[in-house]
């Protein structure tokens, strides 16, 4: 029987760091720390293996599409699949910086919804049956639906939507957000909060995806 296997994106410190502990503690199969710097990423490793556990290490950068073909071929040949994958990595100006807010919106976008999206793309088809994806988003997420204009929340809750829309919702917020309307387009002050709605919003996509396409497999697709 083949191992199983967990990947966590992100997982060097934080939140990522403390799933990849418990994993490693409850998941019988190999535990991936992932992360962007190979330096960090390796010395998290470390740190854990001084507890005891036995973490294994890849690089993935979810921002850098060759370093996500990447690890998706290294995990297709070596395990011939993913057995759970927890989209972790994400990024969250402090309140108190001072980039410009459509540079914030569109540097927090890259990385929570575009990158993300761009995860799910490559790894969904490993998700092996019986799989787990776990998207880390955000209890802000729910609560900035909920400040948008009723014509936003309709398409956010609509089960009709696509990827494409919602690609195209995001993508415009971000365009809004740069050039200052974004408030008059019916946005929130937010990015994090709008990059973790839709984030949400693709998890419900691609759920609703999976049981039309893998309706037997057993593949579970939330957020959390």
């Amino acid at each position: 029987m083949s191992t199983k296997v967990a990947v966590v994106t992100g997982s060097n410190k934080g939140i990522g760091f403390a799933i990849v502990r418990a994993l490693c503690k409850q998941f019988h199969g190999d535990v991936y720390l992932t992360s962007r710097d190979v330096g960090r990423g390796q010395a998290a490793v470390e740190s854990l293996v001084s507890e005891g556990l036995k973490p294994l290490f890849h690089q993935l950068d979810i921002n850098d599409l060759n370093s996500i073909t990447t690890a998706a071929a290294f995990f297709k040949e070596k395990y011939g699949g993913v057995d759970i994958l927890i989209n972790n990595a994400g990024i969250a100006f402090k309140v108190a910086d001072t980039a410009p807010f459509g540079t914030q919106a569109e540097v927090t976008l890259k990385t929570n919804f575009f990158a993300t999206r761009d995860m799910l793309t490559h790894f969904m088809p490993l998700i092996k049956a019986g799989g787990r994806v776990v998207n880390v988003s955000s209890f802000v997420g729910s609560r900035t639906l909920n400040q948008c204009s009723p014509e936003l929340q309709q398409r956010f809750r609509s089960e009709d939507i696509t990827e494409d829309e919602l690609v195209g919702l995001m993508q415009r917020f971000v365009d809004k957000a740069k050039s200052g309307e974004h408030n008059q387009d019916g946005w929130p002050d937010t990015a994090y909060g709008v990059s973790k709605t839709g984030l949400t919003t693709l998890s419900m996509i691609l759920a609703r995806r999976l049981s039309k396409e893998r309706p037997n497999d057993g593949v579970s697709h939330f957020d959390f």
